[in-house]
This record gives C-alpha cells, sequence and structure tokens, in this order.
C-alpha cells in the first residue's frame, strides 16, 4: 500500500500513474490523514455477448410463437389526429 500526499499527485502523476501498475491501490493524504484512495481500473474480463437482429428475431419466434400483435401505426395516428402543425 503506497501513500501520497494531494502535492505529490499533482506534481507526480506518471510517478503515481506507474505505481498504480504495481500497487493494487494508493491513499492520498492530507497533514498526514487519509482523505482518498486511488484504485487501479480494469478492463472486465467477460463482455456480454453482441447484439444481433437475428438472433433476437429467434428468440421472439421461441417466446412469444407465431403470435401476431398488432401494429401501433393506427394508434398513433389516431392520438395525433388532434395535433395542429
Amino acid at each position: 500500500m503506497k501513500t501520497m500526499t494531494i502535492r505529490d499527485l499533482r506534481q507526480r502523476w506518471p510517478e503515481a500513474e506507474a505505481a498504480l501498475l504495481v500497487e493494487e491501490e494508493i491513499f492520498i493524504a492530507r497533514d498526514a490523514k487519509p482523505v482518498a484512495k486511488l484504485v487501479r481500473v480494469t478492463e472486465p474480463k467477460v463482455r456480454r455477448k453482441r447484439w444481433t437482429a437475428a438472433e433476437h428475431q429467434k428468440w421472439i419466434k421461441k417466446v412469444y410463437g407465431s403470435q401476431v400483435f398488432p401494429g401501433s401505426d393506427e394508434a398513433l395516428a389516431a392520438a395525433r389526429a388532434d395535433r395542429k402543425l
């Protein structure tokens, strides 16, 4: 565990950045009292599978079968009929 002052952090950022490669975290101190903790950010190891339209369509077919849902065009047109442009 490494400790740095706020001044050290501002004036020697490259040193702090290099220290984060070795250390998991750095404690930031003001007047010899810890005030913050600087931690290393890592990329998530498992990424979600990318969304594809074809696979989504297969999922919808599996969940809903051949059920047909009414479109929303008529309902939207009726709701917007009284608007003046």
